[in-house]
């Protein structure tokens, strides 16, 4: 049976940025970015908390009932970071990566750089509770995204640090379009769905 999905609320952020956390917590670019210290997970949340600040009021952010997960998309033209979301970031996030932050900047700018430029909703993050993966919670998350997509002809587009996760993807119709490897990191998928 498919997981009832609706719009996240503010109300939602806290308990999500905690389930993102354990979610992403395996997920190689989390700890190219983190580490391995016992600080990770807090730092993790801290991210996914920021992110659904600056996106859940989009309404383009699901989640079940029992927050089980969450898929944080962004509307066209509206993904990248203002100055001062910037700072939010670096004020909350990076006191954790400091040794490692000129690395982790260099790579995320090559990332950003290869973000599309034409008008598209882009996947910032999808997660699911790690005990539930594999149930189709994570189908049923993006889903709603993939069908605003459809209805609206407009494309989607995401990155991936798990190539497991590429052929999720691919059965939902996203393609590679490139692979990158992050400065003594791990490799990056980019994905690009063209809508149906």
């Amino acid at each position: 049976m498919a997981a009832a999905v609706r719009l996240a609320t503010r109300d939602d952020s806290q308990d999500l940025a905690r389930v993102l956390a354990r979610a992403f917590d395996d997920d190689p670019v989390t700890r190219w970015v983190y580490g391995e210290g016992r600080g990770r997970p807090r730092w993790s949340g801290n991210f996914f908390a920021w992110q659904l600040g600056r996106l859940v009021p989009q309404d383009v952010t699901w989640t079940t009932d029992e927050r089980e997960g969450a898929a944080i998309w962004a509307l066209p033209g509206r993904w990248r970071e203002s100055t001062g979301e910037m700072l939010r970031l670096v004020a909350t996030t990076f006191p954790g990566i400091l040794a490692r932050a000129p690395r982790v900047l260099r790579g995320l700018g090559q990332v950003e750089a290869r973000h599309p430029h034409e008008r598209h909703l882009y996947l910032a993050v999808l997660g699911v509770e790690p005990d539930r993966q594999g149930d189709g919670v994570g189908s049923a998350l993006i889903r709603p995204g993939l069908d605003l997509c459809d209805r609206e002809a407009l494309p989607a587009y995401l990155e991936t640090a798990r190539e497991r996760n590429v052929t999720f993807y691919s059965r939902h119709g996203f393609r590679v379009t490139e692979e990158l490897r992050l400065p003594g990191g791990p490799p990056i998928w980019l994905m690009w769905r063209d809508p149906a």
